[in-house]
């Protein structure tokens, strides 16, 4: 009787370290699970407030015909995962069609250890790896914004 109660407890033991062991990373990705949509959320709701906040610091003066800024999420294509926002310029046909800014890293050695992070304008909220990517040519990137937690 002993025996089984000895490894009746355990088991529970290790079970519940097991569990106990397993909420303190989901409860960190659930953190930043929840970061990352609310700054997506801000971005969607003050995206304009945003862009012209950029265009004052900046003296960026567009048209609106022919130039155009607009404030858009960044998504992390690749390692880890990332989330802040940018302001696009270009035509604004182009700029309508931005819905996201891919980020895209890489280091290689020329000499030196060089890392290269490309800022890509593209046309969905999706951005799942380089080549599927649906890039918006004609649009660059004027601005990175910062949200300071």
């Amino acid at each position: 009787m002993n025996k089984q109660k000895t490894a009746l407890l355990v088991a529970a033991a290790t079970f519940g370290g097991m569990v106990v062991g397993q909420a303190l990373p989901a409860r960190a990705q659930l953190g930043d699970i929840l970061t990352g949509g609310a700054v997506l959320l801000l971005v969607n709701r003050f995206s304009g407030q945003i862009d012209r906040f950029v265009n004052q610091v900046t003296g960026n003066r567009t048209n609106n015909v022919r130039e155009s800024t607009r404030v858009v999420p960044v998504l992390t294509v690749g390692k880890g995962t990332y989330v802040g926002a940018v302001q696009v310029t270009g035509p604004r046909n182009l700029v309508d069609r931005v819905q996201a800014v891919a980020q895209v890293e890489a280091t290689t050695r020329i000499g030196r250890e060089l890392r290269v992070r490309g800022l890509i304008p593209i046309a969905t909220r999706r951005a799942t790896d380089l080549g599927t990517l649906s890039r918006v040519k004609g649009v660059g990137v004027s601005a990175i914004i910062d949200l300071r937690l």
